[in-house]
C-alpha cells in the first residue's frame, strides 16, 4: 500500500492525557501515537491516485466528513473489492461521489427542484441526496434498488482526485467510509492504513475530516423529501432551504449508507449513560474492572486507573474528534467503554445518532 502524504513535522500524543486525542494524522512510519496538524497529498500523488482508480484499484482518500474507500464507480469489479476489503454485504449501498453537480444526469433519471435547490446550496459538502438512478447506474452501486445516493464532496484533495480522474474518462468515485463493515468510521490516513493495510492501492493523506462524522443523507425519490441520516447540514438548515423540513425516515425508505441500528461501533462493548448515571457508575466501580471513559462534562475521579477522554464541549468539536476518541479508547484493552452522553437538542442530532448506534446491542 502507497501512503500519500506531504512531507511535515510531527508531534507525540501521549495515550494517557485526560485530554482529547485530537485527529491528527500519524506518519507511515511512525507508531500510531504520533501525530501531527496534517497537511494535503501533492498533485503528483494525487495524479497517481486518479490512475490506479482508473485501473480497477481501491483507493483512501480524504473528505471533509469522514474518509472514503474508493472505486471507480463504473468498473463492477472494482466496486465489488470495496464490498470484499470492508465486509460489507452486498445489499449495502454505496454513495457515488462526483467532480461537480453537472454530472447529476449521468447518474440520475430524474433531478427535480428540490434536488436542484440543495445542490446549489450545499455542493461542495457534507450532504448525500438520493434520486431515482440512471439506467447505466450499476447494480452494485446500488444494492439492487432503483436509486442511487450523489454527493459533490468538499475536501480539496477529493475534488482534484475527482477532476483527475474525470480527465482519464471517469465520473465518479463509488465510496463508502473507510472501515471494517459496521465498525468505527476513519477520520485520518492512519486509521485508514490502520484498518486496511495492503487491501488498499494507495491512501492520500489530506488530514483530519473537518466535521468528522458522515454526510446527511436526504432521499428525494417520493412526494416528499426524506431524511435519511443526520449530519453536520441538519434538519432546519435543510427545511430553509426546502421550504419544509424534510420527513424523518420510514419503514419503506430505500436502504442508505449508515442506518443500520448497530454502526460506527468499537469491538469493545460500549454503554451510553447519562451524566448523573456515569457518576453513579464510577464512584461503584471496583478496581479490578479496567474501564475506558469518553466524557464531556463529568470530572475525572481520583483514584481512577482506566483510561479517560474529555471531550470538547461544543457539539462541532464533539463531532470532530468523536472517532478518534473512540478508535484510542478501542485499543486500550478494557472490558467496557462509557460514553457520557451529550446533550439534545438540534446540534446534536447526528452526534447522538452515531452514538446510539455505536452503543446498539444486538
Amino acid at each position: 500500500m502507497q501512503f500519500a502524504r506531504a512531507p511535515r513535522p510531527s508531534r507525540r500524543k501521549d495515550l494517557n492525557s485526560t485530554k482529547s486525542p485530537g485527529t491528527g494524522v500519524g506518519d507511515a512510519v511512525e507508531p500510531v501515537e504520533k501525530h501531527s496538524a496534517g497537511s494535503a497529498a501533492t498533485a503528483e500523488q494525487i495524479e497517481r491516485a486518479a490512475h490506479l482508480l482508473h485501473s480497477g484499484a481501491l483507493v483512501a482518500f480524504p473528505t471533509e466528513t469522514v474518509y472514503g474507500l474508493g472505486a471507480d464507480a463504473r468498473n463492477a469489479d472494482a466496486v465489488r473489492r470495496i464490498f470484499a476489503a470492508k465486509g460489507r454485504p452486498a445489499e449495502h449501498p454505496v454513495i457515488v461521489h462526483l467532480a461537480d453537480a453537472d454530472l447529476l444526469p449521468r447518474w440520475a433519471r430524474a433531478i427535480g427542484a428540490s434536488a436542484e435547490a440543495l445542490a446549489q446550496a450545499f455542493w461542495p459538502g457534507p450532504l448525500t441526496v438520493i434520486l431515482p438512478r440512471a439506467a447505466t447506474v450499476l447494480d452494485v452501486v446500488t444494492g439492487g434498488q432503483d436509486s442511487v445516493g450523489l454527493r459533490v464532496p468538499g475536501h480539496p484533495v477529493a475534488q482534484a482526485l475527482l477532476a483527475r480522474l474525470r480527465h482519464l474518462g471517469g465520473d465518479g468515485i463509488a465510496a463508502p467510509s473507510a472501515n471494517r463493515f459496521g465498525r468505527i468510521s476513519a477520520t485520518n490516513a492512519r486509521h485508514v492504513a490502520d484498518e486496511f493495510g495492503d487491501a488498499v492501492a494507495m491512501v492520500l493523506d489530506g488530514g483530519s475530516s473537518r466535521h468528522g462524522i458522515e454526510s446527511t443523507i436526504v432521499d428525494l425519490t417520493a412526494d416528499e423529501p426524506m431524511l435519511l441520516r443526520p449530519g453536520a447540514i441538519t434538519i432546519e438548515a435543510l427545511g430553509r432551504v426546502l421550504g419544509a423540513p424534510p420527513r424523518l425516515r420510514g419503514s419503506q425508505s430505500p436502504r442508505a449508507s449508515g442506518t443500520l441500528a448497530s454502526h460506527y461501533a468499537p469491538r469493545t462493548a460500549a454503554r451510553l449513560m447519562a451524566p448523573h448515571e456515569l457518576i453513579h457508575a464510577l464512584s461503584t466501580l471496583s478496581k479490578p474492572v479496567r474501564i475506558a471513559v469518553l466524557a464531556r462534562s463529568v470530572a475525572k475521579p481520583m483514584g481512577f486507573s482506566g483510561s479517560w477522554i474529555d471531550a470538547p464541549e461544543q457539539s462541532a468539536g464533539y463531532a470532530q474528534e468523536l472517532y478518534a476518541s473512540l478508535r484510542t479508547l478501542d485499543a486500550r484493552g478494557a472490558a467496557e467503554i462509557w460514553i457520557e452522553a451529550p446533550p439534545d437538542g438540534p446540534e446534536w442530532v447526528a452526534v447522538n445518532d452515531r452514538l446510539s448506534r455505536a452503543t446498539h446491542r444486538q
